[in-house]
């Protein structure tokens, strides 16, 4: 069953939705972080998919992204993730969707991904994270400096999104500028000491080239080896950033990864 929701994230209102799982409960639930800018439904299929195993999703849109209010930017972003992980503690909705407070993940796709590991390193409340084709934001902005071309195409990309034409109110150079100027709190590498003791599962596509293996998610697990990190999984599927071919497997793979705790 599937319910809009909203919260407050310093006095904006954000919007989600809440997949309520079925079965016996309390259930396991995960904070789920869309991609950039997402939508204002599901992310890859996944809620729909997994209240059938018993999983609550939460999703949301970004602060200033679709219906939510405010300026959307990473630090924003940050306080949204805080925002979204005190309204799955407050007693009304543990009582209302049956959370499982001490079964919280957090998890996200593309910028979600990498967002959900860059809070989770600054942040410790959770112990499990998931990443599909995540992020990473520090080889995002090293990108930027060093590839005109690729600094131009996500200049368009910004441009495009910018309300009121597209759906996120910020200003996209601005957006750039955070990251660029100080990209230390969303590298991933350089945070993989933090997040060395926590359970975390890696997703990527062979032939995504928004989010490559080779870039973003090797380097990163590499580092987290090198950390001594005792349990971090690496998986991937033949398939593209939209995982349009592998949605069921992708699926299982995060059940089965949950039911392995």
């Amino acid at each position: 069953m599937k319910k809009s929701i909203e919260f407050d994230s310093n006095n904006n209102k954000i919007q989600g939705k809440f997949y309520h799982a079925e079965g016996e409960p309390p259930f396991p639930t995960v904070l789920l972080l869309s991609g950039f800018p997402g939508n204002e439904d599901d992310v890859l299929g996944l809620g729909q998919k997994m209240i059938q195993y018993g999983i609550n999703i939460l999703t949301f849109n970004y602060r200033g992204i679709y219906k939510s209010e405010g300026i959307f930017s990473l630090q924003n972003t940050y306080e949204d993730i805080q925002a979204a992980s005190t309204y799955l503690h407050q007693e009304e909705v543990i009582c209302k969707f049956k959370v499982d407070t001490s079964k919280l993940i957090l998890g996200g796709y593309c910028y979600g991904g990498g967002m959900a590991l860059a809070y989770a390193a600054k942040y410790p409340g959770f112990k499990r994270i998931f990443a599909i084709a995540g992020t990473d934001h520090g080889e995002f902005a090293r990108e930027y400096k060093r590839n005109p071309t690729f600094a131009e195409m996500i200049d368009t990309i910004f441009e495009e999104l910018k309300s009121p034409a597209g759906p996120v109110r910020f200003e996209g150079k601005a957006a750039i500028e955070e990251l660029t100027q100080n990209p230390i709190p969303y590298d991933l590498r350089i945070n993989a000491m933090a997040l060395a003791n926590r359970d975390i599962l890696l997703i990527g596509g062979w032939d995504d080239t928004d989010r490559t293996i080779e870039h973003h998610l090797l380097p990163f697990y590499r580092t987290l080896v090198n950390t001594n990190a005792q349990k971090v999984q690496i998986t991937a599927f033949q398939d593209d950033h939209e995982f349009e071919k592998s949605r069921e497997e992708l699926a299982a793979t995060i059940i089965r990864w949950m039911k392995s705790a």
